[in-house]
């Protein structure tokens, strides 16, 4: 069970970077218990904030509810305090509740509580599922304002009141006016989290708007690349900002967005192409082609260049 308090949690996450570890599987695609303990361990190593085991660049949506809890579990045992660790939970609200409740036995320090299962839903019913989610739990749990699930700011404010451990606010739709009338109406009592895809193009107007973390997906592979963007960011440096995004994460969105899903199969080629090879993804994604993966080294191989850009900033 998690020692820190919801408020706790939301305080610390809000404080510096998080990431989203990849789940590795074998050749199998069972889970790789051995290769998952040595990525946390050394991504605990670099200055991040808090660690989301199961989440969406982990491959919750291939993940058995029973698995889910296992990865936890392996994640709070390896990590072993130094960082805080959030799990993953969705799908219809029955099984985020039966989820939810592993994953706290399992020792998470919170929830990202992803949007339901394919259908779309009212804001009354959308209300339901997270309050029912949180009333399963006393850890704190963050929402994630995404695709099916987007709650409007008075439904926020109105679960904000019956939910004490409702401490997050993820966004990942990119709507500058629905996330300025969230953080108007609710101000400090949640903590915002940039979630849309590559956060790295939108952590700067993100953070003028009290945002002040997000999470990196990028951290997985080059997490000295992605702490320096993140300290760059939270200074507003505009010069070593620009350099990152011209010379590693544009061309490595270009990359991504050639097929459908690629998001995460471009992750765990970039584990493969430093060494710590993370496995297959499983269906339904695809993995990247060799040419692809030779791309992604390319980009990586180039990584020395854009440090002494960031440095010469400084």
């Amino acid at each position: 069970m998690s020692k820190m308090t919801p408020q706790e949690m939301a305080q610390k996450i809000g404080s510096g970077l998080l990431s989203f570890p990849v789940t590795p599987f074998k050749a199998d695609y069972s889970f790789d218990e051995a290769t998952y303990r040595a990525n946390m361990d050394w991504l605990c190593g670099y200055d991040v904030a808090g660690l989301f085991a199961a989440g969406g660049t982990g491959e919750f949506f291939s993940l058995t509810p029973t698995e889910v809890p296992e990865v936890v579990k392996v994640a709070v045992d390896e990590t072993k305090g130094r960082v805080p660790v959030l799990a993953g939970t969705g799908y219809g609200t029955a099984i985020a509740r039966e989820i939810a409740i592993g994953a706290e036995k399992a020792g998470a320090d919170g929830l990202l509580l992803l949007p339901p299962y394919l259908t779309h839903s009212e804001q009354e019913g959308l209300a339901a599922h997270v309050e029912a989610v949180c009333a399963a739990v006393k850890i704190g749990v963050i929402v994630y304002n995404r695709d099916n699930a987007i709650l409007q700011p008075d439904t926020l404010a109105r679960l904000a009141e019956r939910c004490p451990n409702l401490v997050g606010y993820k966004d990942g739709i990119g709507d500058i006016e629905l996330m300025t009338r969230v953080y108007t109406k609710l101000g400090d009592r949640l903590t915002y989290v940039g979630g849309l895809p590559t956060a790295e193009t939108f952590a700067l107007p993100y953070l003028d708007m009290g945002v002040t973390t997000y999470s990196s997906a990028v951290f997985n592979f080059v997490p000295e690349f992605a702490t320096n963007f993140y300290a760059a960011v939270r200074k507003r440096d505009h010069a070593t900002i620009q350099a990152g995004l011209k010379d590693f994460i544009l061309p490595l969105i270009a990359i991504r967005n050639r097929k459908k899903g690629y998001a995460v199969s471009i992750i765990k080629a970039g584990m493969k192409v430093i060494g710590r090879d993370s496995g297959p993804v499983r269906a339904p994604l695809t993995d990247l082609t060799e040419q692809e993966i030779d791309e992604v080294t390319a980009l990586v191989k180039n990584l020395p260049a854009i440090r002494s850009t960031q440095q010469a900033a400084e």
